[in-house]
Order: C-alpha cells, then structure tokens, then sequence
C-alpha cells in the first residue's frame, strides 16, 4: 500500500505544477506576436509549447546546436535564422536527441511545437512543424521567455 502511495505521489508531481522560465517584457512578447516578416534575407522560427503533459518539466530548444531558451508551458521563443537554407531544431530529451530538419524559404517565419511524448515515464521531447494559421494562434495564446539560458548538462546530446 505504501509503494502504491509513493508512486501515485510521483505520478502526480510530474503532472502538476508549473515550471518557470525567465520571462521577456510585455512589450518585446506583444511585438514579436506581430508576425511580421523576417528581416534580411531570413526566415523567422517561432517555437513554442502548450500547456499539456509535463507542465513540471522544463526542456531545452536548440537550433543549430545554438542554445534558444529553455522552455515551459505556454511560452515562446523568436529566432531569425539564414533564409533558403536547412536548419536543425533540436530538443532535449532524456531518451536521444530530438531534431527536425527545416529547409527555409527567405522571407517566411515557421512555428514549431515543442510536446512532451507520453511513455514510461513523463520527459521525452519532441519538436513537429505545425501549420502558420494553428502556429500563430498558439503563439498569441503565449508569453515570450528569454533567450540563451539552456541547461548545460543536457546539451551534450547536440
């Protein structure tokens, strides 16, 4: 009875409370929801992940093996990347490196969604490209996080 009890408790852990991020202000969040074209001769990422299954659990974006942020749910991240060409996005996940190659166009901004996969147990990361119309309804549903704090321990899988 008492194994069953601890393990309903750790169950539970993992599927409550909120992992916190460092947050950027209102106004660079608001401004980033524009959506407005990349500049330069790029293409814009926007990634992000909903509030779902592991809301404990805090998982780290790379995008060319550059740090991003770490994420959480309901939070965003913007980055400008070279256009017409392929790049790898890139999460952590306890299991194996998660990546999804991009080959960009100039000029656009894509969204991809960070999830956490059910298994076992509750941490392995996943990144899917979703849809501009589903993307930017999420993302406007979201809070910008601060760029460039990963953590470190997890990033040798890159």
């Amino acid at each position: 009875m008492l194994k069953k009890l601890v393990f309903i408790a750790l169950v539970s852990s993992i599927f409550a409370g909120c992992a916190s991020v460092p947050m950027e202000s209102e106004e660079v969040s608001e401004k980033a929801k524009s959506f407005n074209p990349p500049t330069n001769g790029n293409s814009g990422l926007y990634l992000y992940r909903k509030l779902g299954m592991g809301t404990a659990l805090k998982k780290d974006i790379y995008v060319d093996n550059k740090c991003i942020g770490e994420s959480a749910p309901d939070v965003f991240f913007y980055e400008e990347v070279k256009g017409n060409e392929e790049h790898k996005i890139s999460t952590e996940s306890e299991f194996s490196p998660n990546d999804l190659l991009l080959k960009t166009e100039t000029g656009k901004n894509y969204f991809i969604k960070q999830y956490i996969r059910p298994g076992a147990f509750v941490g392995g990361a996943a990144v899917e490209l979703i849809e501009e119309e589903e993307g930017q309804k999420d993302v406007s549903d979201s809070k910008m996080a601060k760029k460039g704090t990963c953590d470190k321990k997890n990033s040798n899988h890159l």
